[in-house]
């Protein structure tokens, strides 16, 4: 029989995981429940490689975007919180929901030239889980349709990429979805930490320089 703590740590993993489903099933299709549950799932891997505390890493894949400063007025301290908030309610200990809202704020990218904060190896894995994300195919459709939901165009060759060297500039920034990549997208490869997300990213990196290759053919059509 596994011991008591092993048991009530399922069972908030579990508890967390409903709620988030619950929260995020009628998000736009860029942040939605499925993007949390490939988090998820690929923390749960890379885990599985790189070892860490799993129930930790687990709870802040589920909330690392339950008040994405994206989308709650640019608060970028508020998502942590909020998961703070979700464990104590779920009944999960105050020391843990402290790691938990240490670790939320830190995850996602917040422009070119800002540098990323320093994590404990839990945190890094779910910041790479959720950086391998937004690249490859997945990536690339999570783009359109994020910049779809904010009528932003496809693409506008008179305005050029920023590397934006403070968080609220890249919060702030109005562009077109192309600049995307230049200004987050492709800088991703190079800021994924663990050796496992490492190999994971190449693929997925070369798969979206291929994919500009075909998009500016396309874009770019001779009508003489």
């Amino acid at each position: 029989m596994p011991p008591k703590s092993s048991q009530s740590n399922k069972l908030l993993v579990q508890a967390i995981q409903e709620k988030v489903k619950a929260f995020f099933d009628d998000k736009e299709g860029s942040h939605d429940w499925e993007h949390i549950k490939r988090v998820w799932k690929q923390s749960i891997y890379l885990h599985s490689k790189e070892g860490g505390n799993k129930e930790l890493i687990e709870l802040c894949a589920l909330l690392h975007d339950v008040s994405d400063h994206k989308y709650n007025g640019g608060d970028f301290e508020l998502g942590g919180k909020v998961a703070r908030q979700w464990i104590i309610d779920a009944g999960g200990s105050e020391a843990l929901a402290d790691q938990v809202a240490f670790i939320v704020p830190k995850i996602s990218f917040k422009g070119a030239k800002v540098e990323d904060e320093g994590l404990p190896l839990e945190g890094l894995i779910v910041r790479d889980a959720d950086r391998l994300d937004a690249i490859g195919a997945i990536g690339i459709a999570r783009a359109f349709a994020y910049g779809g939901s904010k009528d932003r165009p496809l693409y506008n060759a008179a305005l050029k990429p920023i590397m934006h060297a403070k968080k609220e500039e890249y919060l702030d920034a109005k562009s077109h979805t192309i600049n995307h990549f230049y200004e987050k997208l492709l800088k991703i490869k190079d800021r994924i930490h663990t050796d496992t997300a490492k190999k994971l990213a190449h693929s997925r990196h070369q798969f979206m320089e291929d994919y500009l290759e075909q998009f500016f053919a396309e874009w770019n059509v001779d009508l003489d």
